[in-house]
């Protein structure tokens, strides 16, 4: 398994140089950013249907808006409305996949990079990742989801992305920071 991280290019370029330590620096670089960018532009599924980012962003988020109201319509129907119901995020989680088009695009010609870039993904990708290095999850974040519910949604939503077929992701930095003590409490 290859461990990708999407933000440190130098990283990614060490760990590919380990898997195919035969091939040209030049080769490792080229196959390295197809791998980074296979992660950055992944494709997302929901509904038994995959959406490419950035086209389909507003489609997806249609889609999603759905799940959403009803999500939101049945906490307000359990509870009372109170401050800590509007308080607590709606979680969603969406399943990535590696764009294997986008890198396959950028190995244009290189039938023997293209042949590597399938055993990798084939032996399995990690990407390590934050919220802003994969585009489905950056997107989703900044999706206003009041304006597009018509302000039915007046809950925080949370999109939670996953790696599947063939790659997993783990996202780096979304554990909450350790708060310090205050002076007085010392």
């Amino acid at each position: 398994m290859i461990t990708v991280n999407l933000n440190k290019m130098e990283s990614a370029l060490e760990q590919v140089r380990k898997a195919f330590p035969n091939l040209r620096p030049t080769d490792v670089a080229h196959l390295t950013s197809a791998i980074v960018l296979a992660g950055r532009h992944a494709r997302a599924r929901y509904n038994d249907r995959e959406y490419i980012w950035p086209d389909d962003v507003e489609e997806l988020a249609g889609e999603l808006v759905r799940e959403l109201l009803d999500a939101h319509g049945e906490d307000l129907s359990q509870t009372k409305k109170s401050a800590s119901t509007d308080e607590e995020p709606i979680k969603v989680q969406l399943d990535l996949v590696p764009n294997v088009d986008a890198a396959a695009k950028q190995l244009e010609g290189r039938d023997d990079l293209l042949a590597l870039l399938s055993d990798a993904l084939q032996e399995g990708l990690e990407f390590n990742f934050q919220s802003h290095d994969v585009g489905w999850q950056w997107a989703l974040d900044h999706v206003n989801w009041r304006t597009i519910s018509g302000g039915q949604i007046s809950r925080k939503v949370r999109i939670r992305t996953l790696f599947s077929g063939g790659a997993s992701g783990v996202e780096m930095g979304s554990v909450s920071t350790r708060q310090r003590a205050s002076k007085k409490s010392k």
